[in-house]
């Protein structure tokens, strides 16, 4: 009886962990919303009384057994509000497109811990404050797009460490400061950076020729 009874329990077990990461995924995704207001009513349907967030409007689920979300597009929605640190419990997320809308405050640095982020889209909003040297533990990540925003400071060292990065865009914004220290020991590859005021951006661009890179910097 014992291995049966061992069995029975190992399979509730299997079938809670779904269960178990949509209750994680549809708490945060409740906790963003509630900190959104939304004209459109683009977030309707996400009833924090249907667990499953799979079924939600402008979620995307990766279809397998785990069910988890990769996707969250919001773009274009007329939303206001902020982010929330509640956003990095989207552990298998890899898309966040939330550009074009009014989304103010600062970028949380709990999104650093999005391990599977392949683009972080933010454009086009009202965002503030500093990049966050967080975005620099995004190890999958290939497009991070912040433009047109309002964000100040510097950019953080740590993007420098991004390997697979192609396309980091922080044009029109009130950034300030170096970056010839950031980009040039990156191993060769095709990268874009758009990044104006920022003061040595010429010098920059020689620095990474000289180590053999095709990183282009662009100033707009």
């Amino acid at each position: 009886m014992a291995p049966t009874f061992s069995f029975f329990f190992l399979c509730i077990s299997l079938t809670l962990i779904p269960f178990s990461i949509a209750n994680v995924e549809s708490d945060a995704l409740y906790a963003f919303k509630q900190s959104l207001s939304d004209p459109n009513n683009a977030l309707e349907s996400w009833d924090n009384s249907l667990v499953d967030p799979c079924t939600w409007f402008h979620i995307t689920c990766d279809g397998d057994q785990s069910g988890s979300v990769i996707r969250v597009d919001l773009s274009n929605q007329n939303l206001t509000g902020h982010l929330v640190p509640d956003l990095a419990n989207l552990h298998a997320l890899q898309y966040l497109e939330l550009y074009g809308n009014n989304i103010q405050g600062t970028i949380p640095p709990e999104l650093g811990s999005l391990k599977s982020l392949v683009s972080l889209d933010l454009y086009k909003n009202n965002l503030s404050g500093e990049i966050p040297p967080s975005l620099g533990y995004l190890n999958n990540v290939i497009f991070i797009r912040i433009n047109n925003n309002h964000l100040a400071g510097g950019l953080p060292e740590s993007l420098g460490t991004l390997q697979k990065l192609r396309i980091l865009d922080v044009s029109n914004n009130n950034l300030s400061g170096p970056i010839s220290a950031i980009f040039q020991n990156i191993p060769i590859t095709k990268i874009k950076v758009l990044c104006p005021n920022l003061v040595d951006y010429s010098v920059s661009l020689i620095k990474l020729y000289r180590v053999g890179t095709d990183m282009s910097i662009i100033n707009l």
